[in-house]
């Protein structure tokens, strides 16, 4: 007797398996795959399909007017990535053999407008960074953090992610503690998507912002919560979270008085806009940014391109 067919409720909870054991993704990005298929499933089930083998192209088609028809419409560039969440689900019932075919696979996103990072200036980005000068444990901890940022370009759940034997010092001695005498903060190896490791190096600036913050200001942290081996913690002593980490940038930038809307991600893309505006191949930056293709980083080219253009309209007399 023939096994009976999965339900779509058990079809995604085999795939969000997938995706999270096999395919290693973070647990942001399982839970909003999560988030976008329970909302295909809610579209399917009004229409009557249970079983994955009952989808057909029809109801793909259906779930994008239900996006573009709702009283408010989702943006073009969500709107894509639910389909692109939905056309994913159909590839792993096709590679299972709970379908024949994938329904999805004509399915096209709406087609997104040219957005470029934003970035800020180096004496804007200086600006920020000015704020953090202080000797509190706060102040040290936020230096830390905020030259962290800026420079290793790195994501914001990968700094909340790291944990003191992150930091690799150059010492021989290295690991063994968190003072000084154990060497200088020499690079930090970071965990990006799908747990792929990289080792970025730290510049003089981060270097001593974060053996000063271990030596003076973590210490003290430490000791108002339970042991843990985050690198960055909170006022109770416990490992920073996303949220902890915008409310500082935003109170930071806030206290700068540029009159910027800084996010972690600023950080990110100054950082790889700075670099190329200072001669970095866009190879070197692509690895240092952790981007699995060179396509994605080449973006920042275009920023730099736009800032030679606006600097040749303004200088050159005959620009104009």
């Amino acid at each position: 007797m023939p096994a009976p067919e999965p339900t779509l409720e058990t079809a995604l909870a085999r795939y969000l398996r997938h995706v999270t054991i096999e395919r290693g993704l973070s647990p942001n990005t399982v839970e909003a795959y999560q988030r976008d298929l329970e909302v295909y499933l809610v579209v399917l089930a009004a229409r009557g399909v249970t079983t994955p083998a009952a989808i057909g192209s029809a109801d793909v088609t259906a779930f994008v007017h239900e996006l573009r028809d709702r009283p408010e419409p989702l943006s073009a560039t969500s709107t894509a990535r639910m389909l692109s969440s939905v056309r994913g689900f159909h590839r792993f019932l096709l590679e299972e053999g709970l379908v024949e075919r994938n329904v999805a696979a004509d399915a096209r996103p709406p087609k997104l407008a040219s957005r470029l990072p934003k970035a800020i200036t180096v004496d804007q980005m200086a600006a920020i960074l000015a704020t953090t000068d202080g000797d509190d444990e706060r102040s040290l901890r936020d230096k830390a953090l905020l030259e962290l940022l800026y420079a290793t370009g790195a994501r914001v759940s990968e700094v909340v992610d790291l944990n003191v034997d992150d930091v690799i010092r150059s010492s021989a001695e290295s690991g063994e503690g968190e003072a000084g005498e154990h060497g200088t903060a020499d690079v930090i190896r970071l965990f990006g998507k799908g747990g792929k490791q990289r080792i970025v190096p730290l510049g003089s600036y981060a270097r001593a912002a974060i053996d000063a913050y271990l030596v003076r200001a973590r210490p003290l942290l430490s000791a108002r919560g339970k042991a843990t081996p985050a690198l960055f913690l909170g006022v109770r002593g416990a490992r920073m979270s996303r949220q902890n980490v915008w409310l500082v940038i935003k109170a930071r930038a806030e206290q700068s008085k540029l009159g910027l809307a800084v996010s972690p991600h600023t950080f990110r893309h100054s950082f790889a806009t700075h670099l190329l505006e200072g001669g970095a191949d866009v190879r070197v930056v692509q690895e240092l940014l952790g981007h699995s293709s060179v396509s994605t980083t080449q973006i920042y080219t275009l920023v730099t391109a736009d800032t030679l253009r606006d600097m040749y309209t303004t200088a050159h007399p005959r620009a104009r």
